[in-house]
C-alpha cells in the first residue's frame, strides 16, 4: 500500500509539470527544430510594424512596456483543467528561467552566459525568438511564446540562392539570420537605421540601412570608437555600413544606418563571417511568405 501510494504521488507531480511547461526539459526530448513538421507559426498575436526613433531612444534595458494579456494555447478538452502556463517576466529567477534560456539556446537564438536570472541577455533573444514566430515583442513569457517553444516556427531563408555560409537580415522584422551550411546557426533581434536625418560630430546624413546584395569586406575586432559612436566587433559589408554590438539595441530602428547588435551576439557573429561572405539585406513585405521569394 505504501508503494502505490508513492508511486501515485510520483505520477501526479509528473503530470502537473507537464501541464505547466507544455515541452520537454529533458535535452534528449526536444525535436530538432529545423526539422520541424508544422513550419508555419500557429500563434494568434500579429507582429507590429518596426516604429522609428532617433537616438535619444532610452536603452533596451531600460525600456518597460505595458504588458500584455497572454492568450493563446492549447484548447483544453471537456473535463479537463487547462493547462497552467507560468507568467515570468524581466528580473524572475529560477529554475524555469534556466530552461527557457537553454531551449532558445537549441533554437538558435542565443541567450548569453547560463544565468538563473531572466535579464537584460535573454530579454532581447526572447524578443528575436517572439518576433520570428509571428508575436510581437515582450518583455515576458506569456501563453503563446510558451506554445511557440513547444512548436516553434520553421526559420525560413530570405533568399534562395545564397551561398551555404550568409548573413540574412530582416529589415521590417529587425531580425538578423547568420547561415551555416545551410541552417539557422544564431538569429538575434537588431536596430537598423532609422531613416532620419542626423548631425553629430560634424557628420551629417540619412540614417539609412539600405537593402541589397553585399560582401563582407572589413572586420574590427574589440571595441572601435567613431564619431558616430563605440562599436564592439564590427563587419563592415557596404562602405562604411556594418554589424556590431551596441549597448543600446532598442526595439525600434535607433542607428545612423549600421545594423546593432546585442553585445553577447557581436563576438559569435564576429567569428562566423569571414571576409566576402554574402549579406543580404531585405525589406520583406508584411504579407509575404518567407519562401525565398522578394
Amino acid at each position: 500500500m505504501r508503494r502505490t501510494t508513492k508511486y501515485l504521488l510520483i505520477a501526479g507531480t509528473g503530470l502537473a509539470l507537464v501541464a505547466v511547461l507544455p515541452f520537454d526539459l529533458a535535452p534528449a526530448g526536444i525535436a530538432s527544430p529545423w526539422h520541424s513538421e508544422d513550419p508555419e507559426p500557429r500563434h494568434p498575436r500579429n507582429p507590429a510594424p518596426p516604429v522609428a526613433g532617433g537616438d535619444s531612444a532610452p536603452p533596451a534595458v531600460n525600456e518597460s512596456p505595458t504588458p500584455r494579456a497572454g492568450h493563446g494555447g492549447p484548447t483544453p478538452r471537456a473535463g479537463h483543467a487547462p493547462p497552467r502556463f507560468p507568467l515570468l517576466r524581466l528580473g524572475d529567477s529560477g529554475d524555469r528561467v534556466r530552461e527557457v534560456q537553454r531551449r532558445l539556446n537549441q533554437l538558435g537564438f542565443n541567450s548569453g552566459p547560463p544565468s538563473p536570472e531572466y535579464g537584460p541577455a535573454l530579454r532581447v533573444a526572447v524578443w528575436a525568438f517572439q518576433k520570428a514566430n509571428g508575436l510581437p515583442p515582450v518583455d515576458q513569457i506569456d501563453p503563446p511564446t510558451w506554445h511557440a517553444l513547444s512548436r516553434p516556427a520553421r526559420i525560413r531563408p530570405l533568399v534562395r540562392y545564397g551561398e551555404p555560409a550568409r548573413v540574412e537580415i530582416d529589415l521590417r522584422r529587425q531580425l538578423l539570420t547568420a547561415w551555416q551550411g545551410d541552417k539557422p546557426a544564431l538569429v538575434s533581434h537588431i536596430s537598423t537605421g532609422n531613416n532620419k536625418h542626423y548631425c553629430k560630430n560634424g557628420h551629417c546624413g540619412v540614417a539609412v540601412t539600405p537593402p541589397g546584395d553585399f560582401r563582407a569586406w572589413w572586420r574590427t575586432p574589440g571595441w572601435t570608437h567613431g564619431p558616430l559612436g563605440d562599436q564592439f566587433y564590427t563587419v563592415y559589408f557596404n562602405g562604411a555600413i556594418g554589424f556590431h554590438g551596441s549597448e543600446r539595441v532598442p526595439r525600434h530602428p535607433a542607428s545612423h544606418g549600421c545594423i546593432r547588435l546585442p553585445l553577447h551576439n557581436a563576438r559569435p557573429l564576429f567569428n562566423m563571417i569571414q571576409t566576402g561572405q554574402q549579406v543580404y539585406v531585405r525589406l520583406p513585405e508584411r504579407d509575404a511568405r518567407r519562401s525565398g521569394t522578394e
